[in-house]
């Protein structure tokens, strides 16, 4: 019960072979014994979960007509801290709404409850939602399942660190820059960043303005790839008229793409990619050279099409919770237990007030990622996929991305052109961390890049529960 999909156990809740308090007991005990050492589940909801699990039970035990019960009935579930979940902490990782709670569920949560989930509590992510460490001075550090001296990424760090524990079915992130992607990658599960404005960001908090509610993706993050497109169907806005089952990868042409020039890949992801192709044109699938140009520009068409979308809007008032902060001064004070900003999302807010100050075409190179986009999609067309490594390296060690900042390039420029992209584990590395490669379609195309996740699975392992190098406690404060 500790490895099976979502989809799996909700099939034999159904059928009256497994217990829903049994279930969300089971998924309980593991969340107490996993997160002391990585502090993911910042904020339990166990007593809730179990009164809905015994409702759970008293609607089975009552349906002996066989009514349809919904599809998720009685599975348990985390939630990124960020989205909004009734009753439970709603800060974000940003000190000034510690005391803050959600008064209503995000749109995304009332859907997967309405479908019958269960949630069993909220999960950690950085100081505001945007830097790879998942560390914040409302709940601490988050460490990686597979060693605790790494990062299990970010901003979905929490969430990807318990579902590679085997301690959640299946869970909710969101995603602007990689934030599903990345954190799924080196934790080693799959994570799904949806068409963009596919899934409502109603109820997520740092609140968005514009496009920049297109290019945020709240999307599912899941052990089993067959998880993905249901949920996805669940959490969206319309109807998805093309499901996977359909796709013929004999249809796909697929386009490695190993580097882009805009970062330094490493080998061993780069390998990944290679595998992930080879497994695809053993199945039918067509390989080809992508001619279009203009990905190794990622990191400038990024930055230009975020910054013309987000107006007024900086990272440091997010910090401040709608109150600009004194960056400098609280650079000084962030070295003491009591700061209430971590060192890294104060220098993101330097390096944002910095970009800022200074004059930048942003115009033309929003006008560029336009263009790549138009020029993307015809090329790709109804069935291609891209293959691209999902970050630079196997997770970092603590506090290593501030001295590679800008490697989420390689999933960022993704969400400006609103593409579809699915993160696949595809193995481990040379010291065993795992790997993970992206697939990416045109807009709209989220079960072509879910299809070819599904066979990724069969071809390169998919989900391994974590086995931890080392062991320890984490910097951690629980929230009641």
């Amino acid at each position: 019960m500790l490895s099976a999909s979502a989809q799996k156990l909700a099939s034999l809740i159904r059928e009256g072979k497994l217990s829903p308090v049994d279930l969300v007991d089971l998924y309980i005990t593991r969340i107490e014994a996993e997160n002391p050492a990585l502090n993911a589940v910042v904020a339990d909801r166990f007593e809730h979960a179990r009164r809905e699990a015994r409702g759970a039970a008293d609607k089975l035990a009552r349906n002996r007509a066989g009514e349809p019960l919904p599809p998720l009935f009685g599975v348990p579930c985390t939630v990124k801290e960020g989205i909004a979940v009734l009753g439970m902490p709603h800060t974000a990782g940003v000190f000034a709404r510690k005391h803050l709670r959600a008064e209503q569920d995000a749109r995304v949560v009332r859907r997967v409850r309405e479908a019958g989930a269960v949630v069993l509590g909220v999960t950690n992510m950085p100081e505001g939602g945007l830097w790879l460490e998942t560390d914040n001075r409302v709940y601490g550090r988050t460490n990686n399942p597979w060693d605790l001296a790494r990062i299990p990424g970010g901003s979905s760090g929490g969430e990807a660190a318990i579902l590679a524990a085997g301690a959640s079915p299946f869970g909710i992130g969101s995603d602007i820059a990689g934030s599903i992607r990345i954190p799924a990658a080196m934790c080693g599960v799959f994570g799904h960043k949806p068409t963009g404005g596919l899934v409502s960001n109603q109820g997520y908090w740092p609140d968005v303005p514009g496009a920049l509610d297109t290019f945020l993706c709240t999307g599912p993050m899941t052990r089993r790839a067959e998880d993905l497109w249901p949920l996805l169907g669940l959490m969206a806005e319309r109807t998805l008229e093309e499901q996977p089952d359909t796709i013929d990868l004999r249809d796909v042409t697929v386009y490695p793409l190993e580097t882009t020039g805009a970062a330094r890949i490493r080998p061993s992801k780069r390998q990944a990619v290679r595998r992930a192709a080879a497994a695809l044109e053993a199945r039918g699938a067509r390989i080809a050279e992508l001619r279009t140009r203009g990905l190794e520009k990622a990191l400038f068409i990024w930055t230009a099409m975020m910054e013309e979308e987000a107006g007024a809007l900086t990272y440091g008032e997010v910090l401040g919770n709608g109150r600009p902060i004194r960056i400098a001064r609280e650079l000084l004070r962030a070295p003491f237990p009591s700061a209430p900003h971590t060192v890294q999302a104060l220098l993101v807010a330097g390096i944002e007030a910095l970009l800022k100050s200074v004059p930048a075409p942003i115009a033309t190179w929003s006008t560029a990622g336009k263009r790549l986009r138009e020029e993307l999609e015809a090329e790709l067309g109804p069935r291609g996929v891209i293959l691209h490594p999902t970050y630079t390296r196997s997770a970092p060690r603590h506090w290593e991305p501030l001295l590679t900042p800008l490697d989420f390039v390689c999933t960022a420029v993704f969400n400006v052109l609103a593409f579809p992209v699915t993160q696949v584990p595809a193995g481990f590395d040379e010291i065993g961390l795992p790997l993970g490669v992206q697939v990416a379609g045109r807009r709209n195309a989220d079960a072509l890049t879910i299809a070819v996740a599904r066979a990724l699975e069969e071809d390169l392992g998919g989900w391994t529960k974590a086995r931890r190098k080392t062991r320890g406690q984490s910097r951690a404060t629980i929230a009641p």
